[in-house]
């Protein structure tokens, strides 16, 4: 993918995909260290905690977050979302 100018992909859980069970973070990860890759994560994301599990691995080449469900159900605000990755 990278020889074809790709140089960020979406990692989705899908067994996690929109049931709020917590964003997989060690397999977003493992993606991100196999490859040159920059990750955005997407599944299971139901906390700020998820936010901020996936902000710690910026290091490692993730590089973002989807976030559904959680947003719709008002169990994560985004402006306290922001507030805590300044």
């Amino acid at each position: 993918m990278q020889s074809l100018g790709v140089q960020t992909v979406i990692y989705t859980d899908i067994s996690r995909d929109g049931v709020l069970t917590g964003v997989n973070a060690a397999a977003t990860a493992a993606l991100a260290q196999a490859t040159t890759l920059h990750v955005i994560a997407s599944g299971g994301v139901a906390t700020l905690d998820d936010i901020v599990r996936c902000h710690a691995l910026a290091a490692q080449g993730v590089v973002g977050v989807i976030t559904g469900r959680a947003i719709y159900d008002g169990r994560i605000n985004l402006q306290e979302a922001f507030a805590i990755l300044k």
